[in-house]
């Protein structure tokens, strides 16, 4: 059966698109970041596309490239576009796909839609986490966020050193299970993101 992973995580810059990255290389998956805000010609897609190794995958257009490196709404503003979650169709495919979200859960896409609107009922979210002084709150909050919207929540992957009393805390409080842990690597090539998706995928394969 083919799978669709919707990646969030915690906050900014903790490591969403790595962990994409090892998804897709994991399953031969497409990839599909709906929205994207600045670095148009290094985006997210670009950063995906250079980390995997398998000539499966596609990598899909987004539905909407914006300038400016700020949140959705605010750069949506600047092109003098307007985002609506309901306008954004995802792509065709018989293939797994992966689909990034751009920073946490609740950054706003307009006025009243968040990154969460984008998540559909036959998605598995894996929420990407870090351990640092507030993690906890945050993980929490986008757990108890997702449950609200009753998200199909497949996981935590930790991105990172380990901190057993924070994660063990954050199972048991928040009723998800820790499914993978990235480690801090000296840096991320193909050969790195190849080594992890072996191993992430009969983790994947039981979500």
């Amino acid at each position: 059966m083919k799978k669709k992973f919707f990646i969030t995580g915690i906050s900014t810059e903790v490591g969403k698109t790595v962990v994409s990255a090892m998804v897709v290389e994991a399953l031969g998956a497409d990839y599909w970041k709906p929205v994207q805000a600045g670095d148009l010609d290094e985006s997210d897609t670009h950063k995906v596309s250079g980390l995997i190794s398998n000539t499966k995958t596609k990598m899909h257009p987004n539905a909407y490239a914006l300038h400016t490196p700020m949140s959705p709404h605010a750069a949506a503003g600047i092109d003098g576009v307007h985002i609506e979650a309901g306008t954004i169709s995802e792509p065709r495919t018989d293939n797994h796909l992966v689909i990034e979200g751009a920073g946490g859960l609740l950054v706003p896409l307009n006025e009243k839609e968040t990154i969460a609107d984008l998540i559909r009922p036959d998605y598995r979210v894996l929420l990407v986490s870090r351990n640092y002084l507030g993690s906890i709150n945050h993980t929490l909050l986008t757990v108890e966020a997702l449950k609200r919207r009753n998200a199909r929540i497949a996981g935590i992957i930790i991105s990172g050193a380990e901190n057993p009393s924070t994660e063990s805390v954050i199972e048991k409080m928040g009723g998800v299970h820790i499914v993978f842990r990235i480690r801090e690597e000296e840096h991320f090539d193909r050969e790195v993101v190849r080594r992890y998706a072996t191993r992430l995928l009969p983790v994947l394969e039981g979500l």
